[in-house]
């Protein structure tokens, strides 16, 4: 890419996605992205296709530049459009009841879009032409990927022995839930959504580097698991029910069961992390109360 040199010597370390890996640059006169690809090479490929299949039907950034080819060059790089809007993250801590309800109802439109893209098989993406590939170790089953990082969890005896059981009812629960597979954004949560805070209106659902095929339950799992808005969580479920592809009965309940795999896995990293730490919290409780909510209690209410 012409003046690529000149973009990077611009760059600004922005967080989300990998530490280290996405700026903030200026390109041809517009702001973008710049993200390079150093821990996962051969995701850039991946990315790239995911954006250009999604455009128009999510608000994704437009690329305008991608070197998505792992080569002894310098890493694989794609450069998008910046999306305008500030984190969700941010904006809900002071938005009013209204602009939480408009925020909640397009997050479940966005939830619909997605659990309506089908795949006929799970897995994660490869390249250019997003072949499904089975997933790696503990796929065959929730029990062996909690046993596989119980150890780095801390939890007692006792506490293991709660949450074998929670799971086998998580199983029980999955096992008569849909089983189509669509597009899994994987990581769908207000830090990855930018929004208009004049409007309220949803700009932008960035970071993709998780996206999978997999569960429609997935993406609302990973969006209610640290939620306790009532407000908000309420309208992205009247959304979803009303207007997305039947998913059967107790929503809520099968969102936590997809999301059993991603909290297990972040429950067992370094509690120096806040998002780990609020994980391994998370399932310290299930485990003590021997109940999938947690104590997670408002979404209870509208099954």
């Amino acid at each position: 890419m012409d003046g690529f040199e000149a973009i990077a010597a611009s760059a600004v370390p922005l967080t989300g996605g990998y530490g280290g890996e996405t700026y903030a640059v200026s390109a041809a006169g517009e702001d973008a992205v710049l993200r390079l690809y150093v821990r996962q090479p051969t995701r850039a490929a991946v990315d790239v296709s995911l954006m250009r299949l999604v455009r128009g039907l999510l608000p994704v950034p437009r690329v305008l530049d991608a070197k998505p080819e792992v080569s002894d060059e310098g890493p694989p790089y794609v450069l998008t459009e910046r999306l305008p809007g500030v984190n969700l993250e941010t904006y809900l801590e002071t938005a009013g009841e209204a602009q939480r309800q408009r925020v909640g109802e397009q997050l479940g439109e966005l939830l619909v879009k997605l659990s309506g893209m089908p795949f006929l098989s799970f897995g994660e993406f490869t390249g250019r032409e997003l072949v499904i590939s089975p997933f790696g170790s503990g796929s065959d089953g929730l029990m062996e990927w909690f046993d596989l990082h119980v150890e780095d969890m801390g939890l007692t005896r006792d506490q293991v022995e709660a949450f074998h059981a929670v799971i086998d009812d998580a199983d029980e629960l999955a096992a008569s839930g849909v089983d189509r597979v669509c597009l899994v954004h994987s990581d769908f949560n207000p830090k990855n959504l930018l929004v208009d805070p004049g409007t309220a209106e949803i700009t932008g659902l960035i970071d993709w580097e998780f996206a999978h095929a997999g569960s429609p339950y997935t993406d609302l799992g990973n969006l209610l698991r640290f939620c306790d808005d009532p407000v908000l969580g309420e309208a992205v479920l009247r959304v979803v029910r009303s207007t997305g592809p039947a998913l059967g009965d107790r929503l809520v309940d099968r969102g936590r069961v997809a999301d059993l795999w991603a909290l297990i896995d972040l429950a067992s990293r370094p509690a120096a992390n806040p998002v780990a730490a609020a994980a391994h919290a998370l399932i310290t409780r299930i485990a003590d109360t021997a109940d999938l909510s947690g104590g997670r209690i408002w979404p209870d209410v509208v099954h």
